[in-house]
């Protein structure tokens, strides 16, 4: 009982730090942006102190700056480390088939339970340079920090108390709570869970971050772009039926999760091979001790 309680512990403080690194950064961001509009949009001058932000975030996260003893761990935990090219092509593919699955299955959850869409902004009257370079921006604030914080720190400190499957699956409760603000919806939280354990697995089998970036950025401008924008649109089938366009997201989604699952599973046996011909680039959790955790 105490060792569960022990585990428990660990994985909500774990949780709660990842939760803190990913979501500071987006609200400092949406306060930028919108003070930038209502001051003078034609000038988006809010993207230099969020660039200069994220910036002094990922410094400090990847072990620069005081305090100096907590360096080595900082640096462990944010796992940005670079892997091979056949690594990196293939979580690029996996997680590109897993974010055309989650697509689906959004579509799907919008057509069977009735729930409002997500907010976007409304950045139609704005100058075009502007509403570019926040659109770039934002495509950056989300991956990096929610990368380092869930990837990198919380499933860092989950994966020496747990196996790496659990600690996947747990990083992926916190993501999907991160995202209450869409709506505390358990068809939207299945998507964000589902979306954590696709970012998580590449994170768990690469042992790096860096791969997950671009492919968190992908998921982010799809949504943005393809999805969201049309839920306010979508009809659940309870009330006019299902029509043809139900019945091919729901094969889009069954179809790109057995091709993303192939790919996965492709990308586990690179790693293991690219570990076992490199070993000391692989990273083990294990070996950070509770004290260099806890001091961070």
């Amino acid at each position: 009982m105490h060792n569960l309680f022990a585990k428990s512990s660990k994985a909500i403080g774990a949780g709660l730090l990842g939760l803190a690194i990913a979501l500071v950064p987006g609200g400092i961001w949406g306060g930028l942006y919108m003070l930038n509009l209502r001051t003078g949009p034609s000038v988006p001058w809010a993207v230099v102190p969020m660039a200069f932000a994220l910036w002094m975030m990922w410094q400090y996260l990847s072990g620069k700056g005081r305090p100096h003893s907590t360096s080595p761990a900082r640096f462990a935990l944010l796992r940005a480390r670079p892997v091979a090219a056949g690594v990196f092509a293939w979580s690029l593919v996996a997680g590109a088939l897993a974010i055309v699955a989650l697509a689906g299955y959004w579509i799907v959850m919008f057509q069977l339970v009735k729930m409002p869409g997500n907010v976007l902004p409304n950045f139609g009257s704005y100058p075009l340079f502007t509403i570019s370079l926040f659109v770039i921006m934002g495509s950056l604030v989300s991956p990096l920090s929610e990368e380092a914080g869930l990837r990198g720190y919380c499933q860092g400190i989950l994966e020496r108390e747990f196996r790496g499957p659990i600690a996947v699956a747990i990083a992926s409760v916190f993501f999907a709570f991160g995202h209450v603000n869409h709506g505390l919806l358990w068809p939207k939280l299945t998507v964000y869970f589902l979306s954590g354990i696709a970012f998580g697995t590449i994170a768990y089998l690469t042992k790096s971050i860096l791969p997950g970036i671009p492919v968190h950025m992908l998921g982010d401008l799809t949504f943005f772009a393809l999805v969201w924008p049309y839920d306010t649109a979508r009809r659940v089938i309870w009330e006019r039926g299902a029509d043809g366009w139900f019945w091919i997201h729901g094969a889009q989604a069954l179809i790109f999760t057995a091709l993303a699952i192939l790919a996965y599973r492709k990308l586990a046996r690179i790693t293991a091979d690219s570990r076992h011909a490199n070993p000391q680039n692989s990273f083990d959790p294990s070996t950070l001790t509770a004290a260099s955790i806890s001091a961070i």
